[in-house]
């Protein structure tokens, strides 16, 4: 029993490291993501904003899959910490400043904070979701997780859970007073969120078990985008 649960622990570490190959992470990710995809936007010809490194992960994976190098075609995906940094890097590298195409990714509850960030940066002043994605930024319903739990199906993004050793801490979540009797889509999200590196390791296997034809429209819309040219 012993040396099977030691085993064990050991393939759920290593599983998770090749998931993060290429990442960062730790208690500084979010500040050395910023910095290490700084490093590659002075060749850029469209810099796309994303809120964290999970939506750069999702996004990165999404391309590849769609036979897509973004780095190749001069795309750097740049994670900002957050919907309110977007307003000081849209003016560094938009019209005000450097002058490159931008375009961009977020959730539904910072749809408003990006709308003001790109009109303060006179990127473009967008009044509806619409004219926000005629700027090339694309909005998730809820969030990105949502998108793939509804995409993917619950019983799939269960047999994940399974595949990664966490279904049972799913399950012990979901006897949790706070989460019991909840949508399992909820509960599913909540329980991204609640490991300090499972929102990452998770955003590469949503990414890759999505079939091509459900695509989250946000992601697909987005790299649609990219191939046009800028206006």
């Amino acid at each position: 029993m012993a040396d099977g649960t030691a085993m064990n622990l050991a393939r759920r570490r290593e599983l998770a490291r090749q998931l993060l190959d290429g990442y960062v992470h730790g208690p500084a990710a979010s500040t050395e993501a910023t910095a290490q995809a700084l490093t590659k936007v002075e060749d850029a010809a469209t810099i796309v904003f994303v809120e964290g490194i999970s939506d750069q992960i999702a996004l990165e994976t999404v391309a590849l899959r769609f036979e897509r190098d973004l780095l190749a075609e001069g795309i750097v995906v740049l994670p900002i910490g957050g919907a309110h940094a977007l307003a000081r890097y849209a003016r560094q590298f938009g019209p005000l400043g450097a002058g490159v195409r931008l375009a961009g990714l977020c959730d539904a509850a910072e749809e408003e904070v990006y709308r003001r960030g790109l009109t303060e940066a006179e990127v473009g002043a967008a009044r509806t979701t619409v004219e926000l994605e005629q700027l090339g930024f694309f909005v998730c319903v809820e969030d990105l997780e949502d998108e793939f739990v509804r995409a993917i199906g619950p019983q799939r993004v269960e047999e994940l859970f399974d595949s990664q050793g966490d279904l049972g801490s799913f399950r012990t979540l979901q006897t949790q007073p706070a989460w019991r009797g909840r949508e399992v889509g909820d509960q599913m999200r909540r329980f991204f969120g609640s490991g300090s590196r499972r929102k990452l390791r998770y955003a590469r296997l949503l990414a890759e078990s999505v079939e091509m034809d459900k695509m989250p429209y946000p992601l697909e819309g987005l790299l649609d985008t990219l191939e046009r040219p800028p206006r």
